[in-house]
């Protein structure tokens, strides 16, 4: 099963679990602030997807392995549950929400929509595994290491957090050649066909462009009782960008 990171309920849980599916190139760990917040009125549980983190390294990174993914995780919390995702993990949890409705109370998904898409993240794969770690000892070196091939030092930062220092060597915590060779399921989309009848809130930055208004038409062929929301100021990266406000926005929704 996926690691997972569990955020008890400060006080007795008064609504479903919340389950949240990072992104590609993440981690559970990137979520812990707003997960710890969240849960002051239910358990929140922040996954590693497959190739990511401590979880289990996989030949694949298909959505329908995703998803089953997320099912065992679901099944062994007590479905249904309530489910989160961004980018790469918000697509998992619509593949998972067309096809096992029956475990998901509420959907977010964060800035990503049920389209392919024709960005390719092969190059920052290769650029991590690029450097030669055995020469690496901090993080300020691995980052100098790293600017070389990427110019966003926000990134940079981004992707140094899956690097693990106390390893020795240190080592990547993703498994960089499957999500290479994987990259166009992952940027792909298998054209999965059901419909999600619950409550859904499709959370987007108002600065980014992975969920175009040409897409709506297909979000709410699946997924009918759809609801649109817009971050101002935020990009795609709209959980690190505007914390709180994405934050507040979801727990409305969660609660209404």
């Amino acid at each position: 099963m996926l690691a997972i990171i569990r955020h008890p309920a400060s006080v007795a849980a008064v609504a479903p679990a919340l389950v949240i599916a990072h992104g590609l190139y993440g981690s559970g760990r990137n979520w812990g602030v707003i997960a710890r917040r969240l849960a002051d009125r239910r358990e929140v549980v922040a996954v590693d997807m497959r190739n990511h983190g401590d979880s289990p390294r996989f030949p694949t990174q298909s959505y329908p392995d995703m998803a089953a993914d997320l099912a065992d995780v679901i099944e062994s919390l007590g479905a249904p549950v309530d489910l989160l995702g961004h980018s790469m993990g918000g697509k998992a949890a619509m593949q998972l929400a067309l096809t096992r409705p029956d475990l998901i109370r509420r959907l977010v998904v964060a800035d990503i929509a049920p389209v392919a898409y024709s960005h390719d993240q092969t190059r920052n794969a290769q650029a991590m595994a690029s450097i030669d770690l055995s020469r690496i000892t901090t993080r300020a070196e691995a980052d100098a290491a790293l600017a070389g091939q990427i110019d966003d030092p926000a990134l940079r930062a981004f992707f140094l957090q899956s690097l693990d220092l106390r390893h020795k060597p240190p080592r990547w915590k993703l498994n960089l050649d499957v999500l290479e060779e994987e990259m166009p399921k992952i940027v792909g989309w298998p054209g999965t066909e059901g419909t999600f009848g619950q409550p859904a809130l499709f959370l987007t930055g108002a600065e980014s462009h992975y969920v175009r208004p040409e897409h709506r038409e297909a979000i709410r062929a699946s997924f009918p009782k759809a609801r649109f929301a817009k971050i101002a100021g935020a990009g795609h990266w709209l959980h690190a960008e505007k914390p709180r406000e994405f934050e507040e926005t979801v727990r409305v929704f969660l609660e209404a």
